[in-house]
């Protein structure tokens, strides 16, 4: 039996003998000694064989082992940081026995990120049209180096927001969303943008994707004709976004409300335009853009009028070229639009009578305004441009008032301009309104005058009275911030009267940037002066005054 028990421990000592090595330990060796991992880095395992305890470590931050030390045979987790420059890298991990102290060594070699532009979605389809506050599209770009947006200089339809891309990790690709905004296509024929995303340093890219954006056509449209007109007007009320609802499509356009067609027997008719839109009217809306290009086909419109913009003091807008293709217009009315400026080609429309910007936010009179410009217009409204109401002009810092607050003057031209209506009520106008005394371009009544026209009084060529507006049945500057003496061709012209002097035009209000008080200093107390002079008018009643 002892013989037995001899042979098993004999057989037990050579086992132990054939797992250890020279120095009589045991195994203590790795699965595998190199570790290739891309530079977005990852989890690697490594297989530990060992009798003893054992510690890893290495000198590279970007590398972590877990667990860091253990006893026996063990699965090691190699935890490797993405890359931060192009540059591939190397580091080394040891794990050292501590009974034996051998060490092994695990090496890690880590891809550098090349330099990329990377369009996670290059391609893009917009339609023509849809609201303002819908048409942009979102791309996402990964990258690792600064780019700027090179959209092409026949894609002005197109724009981006700006952007930031964070490299604060190195090269490691960060991603950035970029806004496009695009314009609506007015024509029959699909557009086509290649944007290309352009390193701003000088670099080596592996990858540079571009962003390919389409847009469809738009629908045609046919001009000149009854059937254009109605679907031009359906457009722009959706365009507009009209807050009384658009006109219904399946009744007769004669039977839209604010709408009247061209007939025979009306004066301009011409048989060509004969059931075609003659006046249209869009009244209270929601846009933040210049008037809707489908407006150019109303090429038969005497009259037209939008009027009625949500929040207006807030807009800087133009009308856009598209109504300035209209030049058969006579009259025309954007109040409450929340104008600004008016493009050049505004003076395409100088068939114009008729002018109403009121009720806008003009800084200074748009300098297209002028009698060379528009030979025909007779009646000029430019009224209630204030953004808000500020009394005391001295005592704000806002610059933004409207009102053409940017006039140094009154504007003389307009005086000179010598419309039969001029409407300038409620603005930010300063300064004193001009005698012309020492201006030669304008004369004074001479008895000629006086003897042509019955109803003119002997005073104004006796006193050398300047002939100013002569023409003009209605003029309004009341409530500006006017001030100094009335001018005698104002007080004495021809049509004080019928001006309603004490309404619109002697009434000022608050001071001026300069802390002038805005009042005229010499205003007469009634009009009991004016009626001894024109003595062929009928003086009005007491009751009529208050009236």
């Amino acid at each position: 039996m002892k013989r037995i028990y001899y042979i098993a421990a004999v057989l037990l000592m050579v086992a132990v003998a054939a797992c250890t090595n020279d120095n009589g330990t045991a195994d203590f060796k790795l699965d595998r000694e190199l570790i290739s991992v891309e530079a977005i880095g990852g989890t690697e395992t490594v297989q530990l064989t060992s009798g003893d305890a054992w510690v890893a470590s290495t000198d590279e931050p970007w590398i972590a082992v877990s667990p860091a030390n253990g006893r026996g045979t063990t699965p090691c987790r190699f935890v490797i940081d993405s890359a931060l420059s192009a540059t591939p890298r190397r580091g080394v991990v040891r794990i050292e026995n501590q009974t034996t102290f051998e060490q092994r060594e695990v090496v890690i070699e880590q891809q550098g990120f090349p330099y990329s532009i990377e369009v996670l979605k290059s391609d893009v389809e917009v339609s023509n049209y849809d609201r303002y506050d819908k048409r942009h599209f979102d791309v996402t770009v990964r990258s690792n180096v600064d780019f700027s947006v090179q959209i092409p200089d026949n894609a002005m339809w197109l724009s981006n927001k700006s952007y930031t891309l964070n490299l604060t990790r190195g090269l490691r690709p960060r991603e950035v969303t970029i806004r496009f905004e695009w314009g609506i296509n007015t024509s029959p024929r699909e557009r086509l943008a290649e944007i290309i995303f352009q390193p701003k340093s000088e670099v080596t890219l592996a990858r540079q994707d571009g962003l390919s954006v389409k847009q469809q056509a738009a629908a045609p449209i046919e001009e000149d004709t009854r059937a254009g007109d109605s679907v031009a007007l359906l457009s722009i009320s959706r365009s507009l976004n009209l807050l009384g609802g658009e006109w219904d499509p399946s009744t007769p356009m004669s039977t839209w409300s604010g709408v009247q067609l061209w007939e025979e027997g009306m004066p301009g008719y011409k048989p060509e335009n004969k059931g075609r839109v003659k006046y249209a009217e869009f009244m209270l809306f929601n846009i933040k853009e210049g008037l809707p290009f489908e407006v150019r086909y109303l090429t038969a419109a005497e009259e037209l009028n939008f009027f009625g913009n949500t929040n207006t003091f807030l807009l800087n807008l133009s009308t856009g070229e598209y109504i300035t293709e209209l030049t058969q217009l006579k009259r025309l009315t954007i109040g409450a639009y929340g104008l600004s400026e008016l493009p050049a080609s505004f003076k395409n429309l100088s068939n114009l009578e008729y002018l109403n910007l009121g009720s806008n936010n003009f800084q200074a009179l748009p300098k297209v305004l002028t009698k060379e410009n528009f030979p025909r217009l007779r009646s000029l409204i430019l009224n209630a441009n204030q953004r808000s109401t500020i009394s005391d002009l001295s005592n704000t810092t806002r610059t933004d008032l409207g009102g053409f607050i940017e006039e140094q003057k009154f504007p003389v031209d307009l005086i000179k301009w010598n419309l039969d209506t001029l409407v300038l009520s409620v603005n930010y106008l300063q300064g004193e309104l001009p005698t012309f005394e020492d201006d030669d371009t304008i004369p004074c009544y001479e008895q000629a005058d006086i003897d042509a026209v019955d109803t003119l009084p002997q005073y104004l060529a006796d006193k050398r009275i300047k002939k100013v507006m002569t023409n003009t049945k209605r003029f309004a500057i009341n409530l500006n911030r006017l001030s100094g003496k009335l001018p005698d061709w104002l007080l004495f012209h021809p049509a004080l009267d019928l001006w309603i002097p004490y309404s619109l035009v002697f009434p000022q209000e608050g001071r001026a940037q300069d802390g002038t008080q805005a009042l005229f200093s010499n205003e007469p107390a009634s009009l009991n002066y004016y009626y001894d002079i024109y003595t062929k008018k009928t003086r009005p009643t007491d009751e009529e005054l208050v009236e």
